[in-house]
């Protein structure tokens, strides 16, 4: 539009002297060309301000009126300039007066009115392709990491070692074989009904691991150690289902073992309502080939309800992960 716009902003400042006088068209183009491009960066500042002031998507009416209101205020005052600014240079031959004025008042309302709901449709536009893109992102890594749960919960490696544990039990102690087969089956229909909630109460979470950690102990022996400090207050608030295994596996994944130098995993809440699950570090010289898939899902399952307040702590003795405890309407309990 600027050809267009140029020559009839001078027309109507000059009159026909700007075509038929060269020098006068020379010096009336390159005066609209620098108070046009002075008007685009101070509205373009003041419309970027505004969208500070009103980012979220849902502000699009505060937004679109206050932009109005200070582009507005602007066209104002850069018309009231440019007429200045015309009457100051000879060659023009422009005098300043309000009756030349008030015209470019009148269109730059216009403009200024069609120009900010179209930038606030823009920008609204915008931000709910941002927001969606996000949201997808978020549910296809919920996705993958019910996924990797569903993995998790048939893992042949997992059974494989139960198996060989029971083994050992059955003509040691037939009793006690009993009962592992008994807890292996409460462990399976735990981990496969776990995929159809979104949230468990921590008290359920708990039974689980109890059960789990035995059935670990069994195979690793005092080797491994998982002890439970958690306040009863506690018990009934929520946490996504399996993020204890998921903290338990980490640790028994990256940590060596020993009679005399065992893992101890603790599991406890803090005063301000959050449960830390903390082991004792003692990496493995050998490189395990395995991603922190587990882990980096439970975090992305945070972030999914907008809690980002999940804490990984790593110091030369300990490693410590901090999950928030949800309060509110409890979920349904898997039995």
């Amino acid at each position: 539009m600027m050809p267009v716009l140029f020559p009839l902003g001078n027309y109507y400042f000059i009159g026909l002297r700007y075509f038929r006088d060269p020098v006068t068209f020379a010096v009336g183009t390159a005066l609209v060309c620098g108070l046009y491009w002075l008007s685009i960066v101070v509205l373009t500042l003041a419309v970027k301000q505004v969208i500070r002031w009103f980012p979220d998507v849902r502000q699009a009416l505060p937004r679109t009126l206050v932009m109005l209101a200070v582009v507005g205020g602007l066209t104002v005052v850069l018309a009231i300039f440019d007429v200045w600014t015309y009457s100051l240079i000879p060659v023009t031959g422009v005098r300043f007066t309000w009756a030349a004025v008030q015209p470019i008042w009148i269109l730059g309302f216009i403009f200024d009115v069609f120009l900010c709901i179209a930038l606030s449709v823009f920008y609204t536009y915008a931000q709910w392709k941002t927001y969606q893109t996000e949201n997808e992102q978020l549910k296809r890594t919920a996705l993958q990491h019910q996924f990797d749960t569903l993995k998790g919960q048939l893992s042949p490696h997992f059974l494989f070692n139960s198996l060989n544990s029971l083994s050992s039990l059955i003509g040691d102690d037939p009793a006690r074989a009993e009962q592992f087969v008994d807890d292996l089956s409460k462990v399976y229909r735990y981990l496969l009904q776990a995929g159809n909630h979104q949230w468990i109460s921590l008290q359920a979470e708990l039974r689980f691991i109890t059960i789990y950690a035995g059935l670990l102990q069994t195979r690793y022996g005092s080797s491994l150690r998982i002890e439970q400090q958690v306040a009863r207050a506690y018990l009934e608030r929520s946490l996504p289902p399996l993020s204890l295994q998921t903290l338990i596996d980490n640790a028994i994944k990256h940590n060596v073992m020993l009679t005399n130098k065992p893992l101890l995993i603790t599991i406890s809440t803090t005063t301000d309502g959050e449960l830390r699950v903390q082991n004792n570090r003692q990496q493995k010289t050998i490189r395990v080939e395995t991603s922190q898939s587990g882990l980096a899902n439970l975090l992305a399952k945070y972030r999914l309800i907008g809690n980002e307040s999940v804490r990984i702590e790593q110091t030369d003795t300990d490693f410590t992960v901090t999950l928030p405890l949800l309060t509110g309407p409890l979920p349904t309990t898997i039995s």
